[in-house]
């Protein structure tokens, strides 16, 4: 869930399943789990495999997207020689964060697509989403893999391919069964994914972040900045954004920057009760827009982005009436910040969300130290900077 992943809209999508009112508690830990996207992405892998060797191996190492080498048990695989086919599956386990997609059967299915050279062709089958809202940074009738996972599967099927593509292609199909019904318990249908799930996942990794381990990880990495004497602290709210920061305040040690993920209020209160003088904030549009609501959780299952925050901030920098209101009904942050990019309002846009956001952290989080947000767009590309005097 660090994963922006997020970062996006769609690393919202798949929200953790609501213990009820007597229900068994769930044992909480700090075992992490895979992606969607990386167990795509060893499904894809071993079936590739399967082609080549005529059979589907018992386990896979996959690359992750972050890098790492891991092995995955593979599960029904399968070929058929005659048909160039070869199928695989691999059973999501998200260690100690469950959601709505732990346990799914990510499922790839590879065929050879002849005299197609060097063609890695990506596709979604059943159980798995379409996409058909803009904002959501994928193509509209597209199916919901992410960009990450995407170019993940494709890099680990191309990493055993080897010669086959000096002269054909292969076309990977990922499907997850019971897909569709996995995606009634997630934001999926009302972001405009419909029919399956999102293929997520910017490291490979899921991190348990609704239990406290990562709460307190946050608290212990803003100790250390305190202990090593630093003066400041940027929080991010993921990898992109941490990376993103780091390329504007490079002056600063790299102990000051701590990505407090969803935890605004852990973030805040351990930097005020370490007397901080300079705390940075680096974000993208939602989470950006959540502290404006003031969270103290910026999770998608705490609360929705409030469109009426970004509708009035498309006003207030003066886009045209009819795409305010439908900023005002859309799904995502990232539907009003790629449409005010358009017009060239992207700058101002964003600097009102980060003024406001300031006068509510100030507000939830009074003390002697001065803020400054630091706002970048998808790809983590500077946008702009707000001081609190600015905000004034």
């Amino acid at each position: 869930m660090s994963e922006e992943n997020k970062v996006a809209a769609l690393d919202a999508a798949t929200k953790p399943e609501k213990v009820r009112k007597g229900d068994a508690k769930r044992e909480r830990g700090n075992r992490t789990g895979f992606t969607t996207g990386a167990c795509s992405a060893a499904a894809a892998r071993a079936a590739t495999l399967g082609l080549l060797q005529s059979e589907v191996p018992e386990t896979v190492v996959c690359r992750l997207p972050n890098g790492q080498d891991v092995s995955f048990a593979v599960t029904d695989g399968s070929v058929e020689e005659s048909a160039g086919l070869a199928h695989a599956v691999i059973v999501k386990d998200a260690g100690d964060d469950p959601d709505a997609t732990h346990g799914a059967h990510m499922t790839a299915d590879v065929r050879i697509l002849k005299h197609h050279a060097g063609e890695v062709v990506l596709k979604g089958g059943f159980g798995v989403g379409v996409v058909t809202k803009d904002g959501l940074g994928l193509e509209v009738g597209g199916p919901a893999i992410n960009p990450v996972p995407r170019r993940n599967i494709i890099d680990n099927v191309r990493a055993v391919a080897g010669e086959l593509l000096d002269h054909d292609g292969l076309e990977v199909t990922i499907s997850v069964p019971g897909g569709d019904e996995m995606a009634k318990k997630t934001l999926n249908a009302r972001l405009g994914i419909l029919g399956g799930i999102s293929i997520l996942g910017t490291t490979g990794i899921v991190r348990p972040y609704s239990t406290a381990a990562f709460r307190a990880s946050v608290v212990q990495a803003v100790d250390v900045a305190a202990r090593q004497g630093q003066t400041s602290v940027v929080f991010t709210t993921g990898g992109r954004t941490e990376k993103f920061a780091m390329k504007q305040l490079p002056e600063l040690d790299e102990s000051c920057f701590v990505q407090m993920g969803d935890f605004v209020k852990a973030a805040f209160t351990s930097a005020i009760k370490r007397k901080l003088p300079h705390v940075y904030i680096g974000a993208m549009v939602g989470k950006l827009t959540k502290m404006c609501q003031g969270l103290a959780v910026t999770h998608a299952w705490k609360a929705e982005v409030d469109r009426d925050i970004l509708a009035d901030s498309a006003r207030e920098v003066g886009a045209p009436d009819d795409l305010i209101e439908e900023i005002r009904a859309a799904e995502t942050a990232r539907f009003a910040a790629e449409r005010l990019a358009k017009l060239g309002l992207a700058v101002e846009f964003h600097r009102q969300l980060a003024k406001k956001a300031i006068r509510s952290l100030k507000g939830h989080y009074p003390g002697d130290y001065h803020l400054a947000v630091l706002v970048c767009d998808f790809e983590g590309q500077f946008i702009c900077r707000v001081d609190e005097e600015d905000a004034a």
